[in-house]
């Protein structure tokens, strides 16, 4: 009798499960309807005109009418118009090695026992992707999908022509959702105008020496990290610089609640210079949350020719480790491979158009460390590393060493 029973109980169970799903429906909206075009940006080159946009996490799933951003998927609109005499071939790959295509993403999210939705959803990525060929006079728009990225969304549209010459247009685009932290800073207001000096290249080298040597907690009575690292550059190439070079925004305590806790952009605990916290943080994070790359800036009160000068505190976490009752994040001990690891990250993503070394740190040797706020040791051969950044891109031969330092690198 009970096995009659359960046998009932299975058919019902099933007869359920069977009618919600093929019942499933897939109802995207108009595009018309969401008004993600509003933030576009748009480049030319020569004859042809980009207009690009990154869709926020509910806009992808209103005009798509499932959750992209719940697999790692980010549209990105673009709309090409090519008034030149000749075809224009789109690259995608240009734009993201690693781009999903589309009927790959609708398998991705098809239903279960529903054909009819899931036939529809194909044909709806299918006809809203973007063409790769844009015939002469013509214009063509669709989307591609990307891997997602919160912060500003970096990436290149590739275009070639008949005669294999390649056009590129770089775009950064700011991505709602994140409420990154160096976006709550007053920028204009940090310093009043008598508190900004401007030097020249020998003034600058004399100030930058002058520096206290180290980060402090906030009420200035213990040093943490080395101010290892200086950036001389226009805030916006600054930003460009680092995002172009694989760097992530950290966000808000509130907007990471808000987008749900990703390691990537999580915000980064506070040191302190010149009396603040940092004002902006940047981290390049592997594929676990205890091995990253951070880099904490603060605007300095100087200026070089009239140009920002930044310092910048950069090390690296390579595990978990106990201080007491707490854990904390383990540093690198050697606090100049961190130092070193920028200077290359930068040079090879063209950022550079020349860089120094600067004393100001203070030697520590592997024998005798220092120790920093967490209590984690670490040694240095004393030198900050001072960059000029580019505001375009500088190729690897042209780069300048201005013999200010020179270390002996081991």
């Amino acid at each position: 009798m009970r096995s009659r029973n359960n046998m009932s109980l299975l058919k019902l169970l099933m007869i359920c499960f069977l009618t919600i799903y093929s019942c499933a429906t897939f109802s995207p909206r108009p595009m018309d309807e969401v008004p993600f075009r509003e933030r576009a940006q748009t480049q030319y080159e020569n004859n042809v005109r980009v207009t690009a946009a990154v869709l926020s996490a509910e806009e992808s799933e209103t005009v798509f009418g499932v959750p992209l951003y719940k697999k790692g998927i980010q549209p990105i609109w673009l709309e090409i118009e090519n008034n030149d005499e000749e075809p224009v071939w789109f690259l995608p790959v240009g734009l993201d090695p690693d781009y999903f295509a589309p009927l790959e993403v609708a398998y991705m999210h098809h239903f279960a026992f529903s054909n009819e939705a899931n036939q529809q959803m194909d044909r709806n990525f299918h006809e809203k992707a973007m063409e790769k060929y844009i015939a002469a006079g013509s214009v063509r728009s669709g989307f591609v999908f990307t891997n997602l990225d919160l912060g500003t969304k970096n990436f290149n549209v590739d275009l070639v022509g008949e005669d294999h010459h390649v056009r590129t247009l770089t775009f950064f685009i700011n991505v709602p959702g994140l409420r990154v932290d160096h976006h709550e800073v007053d920028w204009e207001n940090l310093y009043s105008k008598n508190e900004i000096v401007g030097y020249d290249e020998e003034g600058l080298k004399r100030a930058l020496e002058r520096l206290p040597c180290c980060t402090t907690n906030q009420k200035g009575t213990k040093q943490g990290d080395p101010i290892n690292v200086v950036f001389i550059g226009k805030g916006k190439d600054l930003h460009h610089a680092l995002i172009r070079s694989g760097w992530d925004e950290t966000g808000t305590m509130e907007s990471i609640s808000a987008v749900g806790m990703q390691y990537r952009y999580a915000p980064v605990s506070p040191l302190y210079f010149f009396g603040r916290s940092q004002d902006a943080a940047f981290r390049k994070a592997r594929e676990t949350a205890n091995e990253r790359n951070q880099l904490r800036v603060w605007l300095s009160p100087m200026t070089f020719e009239g140009t920002p000068v930044w310092v910048g505190q950069i090390s690296r976490d390579i595990g978990l480790q106990f201080a007491g009752q707490t854990i904390t994040y383990k540093l690198d001990s050697d606090m100049d491979e961190a130092r070193t690891y920028i200077l290359q990250n930068f040079w090879y993503s063209q950022s550079i158009m020349k860089y120094a070394y600067v004393k100001g740190v203070g030697a520590s040797s592997i024998s005798k460390q220092r120790k920093n706020l967490q209590g984690s040791s670490y040694f240095t051969d004393g030198y900050r590393v001072v960059f000029w950044v580019s505001s375009e891109p500088i190729s690897f031969s042209e780069v300048e060493f201005v013999e200010w330092e020179i270390p002996r690198h081991r």
